[in-house]
């Protein structure tokens, strides 16, 4: 159902009747607004009537500015002037396919949609480039503002940083000098957000650069990092097989979750099958490897001391840390009663 007080087929058809056979029969396979929502090349154009790309194009050009100059066109300044103040609502310059969706979801509504965009004025369309999507606009000045925002957003995230949407929002908007007030909205926030192509939000909806493997995840470990990190303690790997099916509805089988798992350095082994996030601070290694670690980093200790500190880094039984400890191996007693490693 579309979200405008006007058809768009039906206008177009309208201003469509402005022109000459050729010329019509040209713009509705450039446009896709015949019964196949296609948009057509002007090689395949030309091919059908044997003519060049270009002469395409001059008859392309032509149509649209005799459309524009047409008492048709004049008709439904009404309907322009509504889209105008759509494209205003939605935030001043916003995604073509976001504006698009927003009118309708059918696809041949679309295609009728775009073209109104592309014959209408004040309408403006940038095409798409390294840092930013295809976007309509009609305020030049208001898009350079958000453009350059949104390169500043971008240059204070760090390359892995996760960031909340309430938080990437707060940033961007300090970003933003000299905009009306209507348009900070968190809505239309997120629309301008959506605009990047190098910003990007991930599945559980953090955001943070589209390079970094946590917004852009392409398998089981970025799954699992997000999963883990959402979790916010240590969880166990059937668990985390489980929420990827559920969070990412990608099917996780549990035994290549877990060797996944131990492949990868961002996440360490902590307790029986319970995985944590290395970056949480937590010692590499079984339970012998913790204790050398924490006895090389803060000399000689007691047992006591030594239970304490490992069962921070591990989520095992008392009993485990203390078999490990009198591996006469590893450790010893020295003259004062604590533990220290063997030379």
């Amino acid at each position: 159902m579309s979200t405008t007080s006007f058809k768009p087929k039906q206008v177009s058809k309208k201003l469509l009747g402005a022109l000459q056979e050729r010329s019509k029969d040209v713009i509705i396979r450039r446009y896709g607004l015949g019964k196949d929502p296609e948009l057509m090349t002007l090689d395949a154009i030309g091919k059908i009537y044997g003519i060049t790309r270009e002469r395409v194009r001059q008859i392309e050009n032509h149509a649209l500015n005799a459309i524009r100059k047409s008492k048709n066109y004049s008709e439904e300044k009404a309907v322009f002037d509504e889209i105008e103040k759509l494209i205003h609502k939605l935030g001043g310059i916003i995604v073509e396919q976001d504006l698009l969706d927003f009118v309708s979801k059918d696809a041949n509504t679309q295609s009728h949609m775009n073209f109104l965009l592309v014959v209408g004025h004040p309408f403006k369309k940038i095409k798409e480039d390294e840092d930013f999507k295809h976007r309509w606009l009609i305020d030049e000045t208001l898009a350079d503002k958000i453009h350059n925002s949104l390169k500043k957003l971008y240059e204070s995230l760090k390359d892995n940083e996760l960031v909340s949407e309430p938080e990437i929002i707060k940033a961007f908007l300090n970003y933003i000098e000299d905009v009306a007030d209507q348009y900070k909205t968190e809505e239309i926030a997120k629309r301008w957000l959506g605009l990047s192509k190098k910003i990007g939000k991930n599945p559980l909806g953090e955001w943070g650069k589209s390079e970094s493997s946590n917004i852009s995840t392409k398998g089981m470990r970025d799954y699992a990092y997000l999963v883990i990190r959402k979790h916010g303690s240590p969880i166990h790997f059937r668990e985390v097989a489980k929420a990827i099916t559920t969070v990412f509805n990608k099917k996780a089988h549990v035994a290549t979750t877990h060797n996944e798992l131990i492949k990868d350095p961002r996440f360490v082994l902590v307790g029986r099958g319970l995985y944590a996030l290395t970056e949480w601070g937590y010692m590499n290694g079984v339970v012998k490897d913790v204790i050398k670690k924490l006895i090389e980093k803060s000399g000689p200790m007691t047992k006591a001391d030594v239970v304490e500190k490992v069962m921070k880094e591990r989520y095992v039984k008392e009993n485990t840390i203390i078999i490990n400890l009198q591996n006469k191996k590893y450790f010893k007693k020295n003259k004062d009663g604590k533990y220290e490693i063997v030379k």
